[in-house]
């Protein structure tokens, strides 16, 4: 992924992993890894498709398709969701991928006068996973409680909820990368809470990082949180699905957690 220009997080390969052991494939031929694609199956409703990768020498050969079809028939009888470049969308759409919405990927250099967090926040590794599996799951598709564990204990990363007598309001993660830093996910229940988490996990980035928030377009309040920080779009995606669409809180998600697994 790193050679591939995806700037992947320093442990993605360690915690990925963790989501489905078995939704990562590699496509050989003559012992020559040439293709990569996942197929994570989250449960027997959901999956994601990502990390779909050909090496130039061997794209337009027939190879590509025949490693994704062996992840789609992994996720055999789920709704199938993947983020795809905007320009193939049509080619997803002849194998019945269906548009749902833009996701746009957000990029500043953290500045030196960033606001600290209006509220106090609350490392999301001491909340009870179960708090924040259910906030997660109005947020996602799928419940993902072995990779949401290892995806927030990941060295190097910070992981902060908004916690209080009412229970779990928000949570957010950023993690290290091979180029600066990425935010996700990064859920909350109102505006003002997406501002204060996004603000307490930029707080120990050093002044000058490259910093991305991935967000999905149709969450008005997540457009108004990167242009309050100036942060210039740099990427898009189509998010896609097989099947029925996910019924989640669109406007609770400020920050995807990753274009590769959802």
């Amino acid at each position: 992924m790193r050679e591939a220009g995806w700037n992947p997080g320093l442990r993605d390969a360690e915690t990925f992993i963790t989501a489905d052991p078995l939704g990562f494939l590699v496509g050989e031929l003559d012992g020559q890894p040439i293709a990569t694609v996942s197929g994570v199956r989250y449960d027997d409703t959901f999956g994601f498709i990502g990390c779909y990768i050909v090496s130039e020498p061997f794209r337009g050969q027939g190879y590509g398709l025949a490693i994704h079809e062996a992840a789609r028939r992994h996720l055999d009888g789920c709704t199938q969701g993947g983020d795809g470049v905007l320009e193939n969308v049509q080619k997803y759409q002849r194998i019945g991928r269906v548009f749902a919405h833009r996701n746009a990927r957000h990029e500043f250099m953290r500045p030196a006068n960033l606001p600290s967090p209006s509220r106090p926040l609350t490392d999301a590794r001491s909340v009870p996973l179960d708090e924040i599996l259910t906030l997660d799951r109005a947020c996602f598709p799928a419940p993902r409680r072995a990779f949401l564990q290892a995806w927030i204990h990941q060295p190097g990363a910070t992981a902060l909820a908004i916690r209080d007598e009412s229970g779990l309001s928000g949570y957010g993660v950023i993690r290290p990368c091979f180029r600066g830093w990425k935010i996700g996910p990064l859920f909350a229940k109102d505006p003002a809470m997406a501002e204060d988490l996004f603000r307490g996990l930029l707080q120990d980035v050093p002044v000058g990082n490259p910093c991305v928030l991935d967000i999905p377009e149709p969450n008005e309040d997540a457009r108004q949180l990167v242009a309050r920080h100036a942060m210039s779009e740099v990427f898009a995606t189509a998010r896609m699905y097989t099947g029925p669409f996910p019924k989640i809180h669109t406007g609770w998600v400020y920050g995807i957690t990753t274009f590769e697994l959802g």
